[in-house]
């Protein structure tokens, strides 16, 4: 702790009107914390094993002069963040806060202690923080308005609206979605020698899919875009959850300093990266959403129940089962990296009920991968390759079933 304190002290920026701790001192069975400036509220909270108190003041610099006493082993102090203080008191015995109040002039809060067992003490960690309000007559009045500005807010928006479905009329059909990678102001990779984007190629390599699929008609198919637009990655794993969709396959085209590097990849769900090119992948795509430093995707925060976590594992352990049938029925059609199945932690891939696979088809920095990819040829041999692994998929779930 101490070592953490001392670092956040250097590392961290101060705010230039925050006002230093000029003292703290133990009297008794009362912490007194003096101020040599304004500061702006505060907070505590008790930590165990060992047992010690923490305080967060808001608006404050850490200081130096600081007496240990009674029920206090020792105090230290440091910068949390560019805006809070924290004081640590080490206790000599368990001890709560039964009151904390600032002055009336807001240059002092005083911490009445009192002593519990261990009990008592375990109770009070696991009620979380007291805050202690600043003065209100002390407190910053609000800028006086000298002049508004009146913006319109537009109704909610209802959503991406769901693509169509091609294929049979049959509802009990299997369905398919594929999601073209990238896509309006977000080219993807891109090959300038030879004018290649990333998001044109999976546009045409998953209409192409498309096209392969139905001519079975034993699928059912749906595009996530097709034509030139944006999705945040969320929307294009959303589109096949709310479709209900059998397979989600999201088509990519990688990129890499090295311009020899060349062939399909295969990537499924893993928090752990399976190697450092995974990682690299993981990194450069799941920052899509982020335009000019603005995170356009909306993070869940329900996504933490057992059922759903039991759920998500077997969905990885299908998507993981597919990737080894799509390299086997299209390694005939399409060239596939020594290493063609990778793991990592792809946001488009998170649908907890949907397996998934993102399919790198090829690298657009190598001249020969994008003359294939950017081909009919090429692009009627992945899909041929992707078909057939469909099919199959989709036989051994009947079976299963």
């Amino acid at each position: 702790m101490n070592a953490l304190l001392a670092c956040a002290a250097i590392l961290l920026p101060v705010t230039a009107q925050a006002g230093s701790i000029s003292g703290v001192r133990v009297d008794g069975d009362k912490v007194i914390l003096n101020f040599d400036g304004g500061v702006k509220g505060a907070s505590a909270f008790l930590l165990d094993s060992p047992r010690r108190i923490a305080l967060d003041i808001s608006g404050a610099r850490p200081g130096n002069n600081s007496v240990a006493h009674g029920p206090i082993a020792a105090i230290r102090q440091g910068q949390f963040d560019e805006a809070t203080a924290r004081v640590v008191f080490d206790l000599v015995r368990p001890a709560v806060i039964s009151e904390g109040a600032f002055a009336a002039d807001g240059t002092s809060l005083t911490l009445s202690l009192k002593e519990a067992d261990a009990s008592g003490f375990k109770a009070a960690v696991k009620q979380g923080r007291n805050s202690f309000d600043f003065p209100a007559a002390n407190a910053a009045s609000p800028p006086r308005r000298t002049h508004g500005i009146t913006i319109p807010i537009p109704a909610p928006a209802k959503g991406v609206e769901l693509p169509r479905v091609s294929g049979p009329s049959d509802d009990s059909r299997p369905l398919v979605v594929i999601d073209a990678g990238h896509g309006g102001h977000d080219p993807g990779a891109l090959n300038k020698e030879l004018n290649a984007r990333e998001k044109d190629i999976t546009l045409a390599v998953a209409r192409a899919i498309k096209r392969e699929l139905l001519k079975s008609g034993r699928v059912r198919v749906a595009l996530t875009r097709d034509d030139d637009r944006f999705l945040v990655l969320e929307e294009r794993y959303g589109i096949a959850r709310r479709m209900k969709a059998d397979l989600f396959i999201s088509v990519h085209a990688d990129a890499a300093e090295n311009e020899d590097a060349r062939g399909a990849t295969i990537y499924t769900l893993s928090e752990v990266a399976s190697d450092r090119e995974a990682a690299r992948l993981a990194a450069r795509e799941n920052k899509a959403d982020i335009i000019n430093g603005i995170n356009l995707g909306g993070q869940s925060n329900d996504v933490s129940s057992i059922l759903i976590d039991l759920t998500q594992r077997e969905t990885m352990n299908i998507s993981a089962s597919f990737a080894k049938l799509l390299q086997r029925e299209a390694a005939p059609y399409v060239d596939f990296r020594t290493a063609y199945h990778r793991f990592a932690s792809l946001v488009v891939l998170k649908a907890p009920d949907t397996p998934s696979v993102l399919f790198e088809t090829g690298y657009i920095t190598n001249a020969d991968d994008v003359r294939f990819l950017s081909s009919p040829e090429g692009q009627s041999k992945i899909a041929k390759g992707v078909a057939k692994a469909v099919e199959i998929h989709f036989a051994r779930q009947l079976v299963q079933n």
